[in-house]
């Protein structure tokens, strides 16, 4: 999936590199070069300078392609005008914008531009829109730190180690349903066929381990 997100601070960053590492394509646009100093050296999106709801920039960025948008610069204003662009003018069907104002974010979400307030599991919410993955939290830290998801392990993950697992995701697998009982596993567990994986992650990784779960497990594992 082709990606264009607007706004390279914290949150931006995030989601584009996240996007990138799980195998989409990304450009990302910002009218200060300095803020691409945020993105990951192994990021392997574009970057594009200027105002993410001018056409021309949007055009530059490849909006005429894009199956994805994320409005996540420090404006209201410019996040729900790129947003709207996008949907309206350049057909672009999944569009997810930041909003502050929670009032504003509700008639917007009316109009059919889906939100997301500044809280810690932004880049979480902005992961899952624009991907559309299946929304398997089971469990948050009253910080927002810290997740528990479920995956939707591929096929291919049976026969694997819990170790390998980690590794592949960022995460740390918390516990297992296997044959209808609970299992604490340690690193060197297999997993079968039909085991259900629950994992803990950092808030902000979560997505990217349940979209890397769902693929099949690294060429070397």
């Amino acid at each position: 999936m082709y990606v264009v997100v607007m706004g390279c601070g914290r949150v931006g960053s995030a989601v584009a590199a996240g996007l990138d590492r799980i195998g989409h394509e990304v450009a990302i646009i910002d009218r200060d070069p300095d803020s691409f100093r945020r993105l990951d050296p192994e990021f392997g999106g574009q970057r594009v300078i200027g105002m993410g709801f001018d056409r021309d920039v949007l055009i530059k960025a490849g909006i005429e392609r894009a199956e994805a948008f994320a409005a996540v610069s420090s404006g209201d204003n410019s996040n729900i005008i790129a947003a709207r662009v996008a949907r309206e003018i350049f057909g672009v069907e999944r569009v997810v914008a930041r909003i502050y104002d929670a009032k504003r974010a509700a008639v917007y979400e009316r109009l059919g531009i889906p939100t997301v307030a500044t809280v810690p599991w932004t880049t979480d919410r902005f992961l899952h829109q624009l991907t559309r993955e299946s929304d398997t939290t089971k469990w948050r830290d009253p910080t927002g730190t810290m997740v528990v998801v479920q995956l939707d392990l591929h096929d291919e993950w049976a026969g694997q180690s819990v170790a390998t697992l980690e590794e592949f995701t960022g995460s740390r697998v918390a516990f297992l349903i296997r044959f209808g009982s609970g299992l604490l596993p340690d690193r060197k567990t297999v997993i079968q066929a039909d085991d259900q994986v629950y994992v803990a992650a950092v808030s902000g990784r979560a997505a990217e381990a349940v979209a890397l779960a769902a693929g099949p497990p690294p060429a070397d594992a």
